[in-house]
């Protein structure tokens, strides 16, 4: 399966594999960044060991991940992808999302998640996609309930953290349905 690369004027999300993730080694590298996530990116071997499950994701049509280009900085910002996709239910995730500190509150995320909803909606016919973020992790949460997330509910210490801490996972979803109307209102200046 080949991932496809979605662009507007701002972002270029364009698939991230072994032969690029070079690009985004000095991001990785920045304190916190990921926080509130079960995985490992800070080393040059945990972003290795980090983009090889994505490309095996890839080659299992479960995973379909990208590099974060910013058109505006003209620089690589970080990586997002679609995740846990069931071709099936026609479900998927968006997640796994980490840019660096200086693209953080300038717009650059609001317009990858309105690709990844349109390509996710619009091109794949997808009838929802999930979004399960780390209960502590307000502003993640602020930011998908701001693009028409609605919560669903949460996973009580269902993911175990680095640091040995189990973490509660909340579950915010869009439907198909709804997405028209998102895209009119919350999307209307793109």
């Amino acid at each position: 399966m080949l991932a496809p690369t979605l662009e507007n004027h701002r972002v270029r999300l364009s698939p991230l594999g072994m032969g690029n993730y070079h690009r985004l080694l000095n991001i990785a590298q920045e304190e916190n960044l990921i926080q509130y996530s079960p995985s490992a990116i800070s080393t040059p071997e945990a972003l290795k060991d980090y983009v090889q499950h994505a490309v095996d994701g890839l080659y299992h049509k479960t995973i379909i991940p990208f590099m974060v280009y910013d058109k505006e900085k003209a620089a690589y910002a970080g990586s997002t992808r679609f995740g846990l996709i069931n071709w099936h239910n026609k479900v998927l995730h968006i997640g796994w999302t980490w840019i660096g500190k200086e693209f953080q509150g300038t717009g650059l995320n609001k317009q990858m998640k309105f690709l990844m909803l349109e390509y996710a909606f619009e091109s794949l016919r997808f009838e929802k996609v999930e979004f399960r973020i780390d209960e502590r992790n307000l502003r993640s949460r602020r930011a998908v309930e701001k693009i028409g997330a609605t919560m669903e509910g949460i996973l009580r210490k269902d993911t175990v953290m680095l640091d040995g801490f189990r973490r509660s996972t909340c579950c915010y979803g869009i439907l198909k349905e709804e997405w028209y109307p998102i895209k009119t209102s919350v999307f209307n200046d793109f």
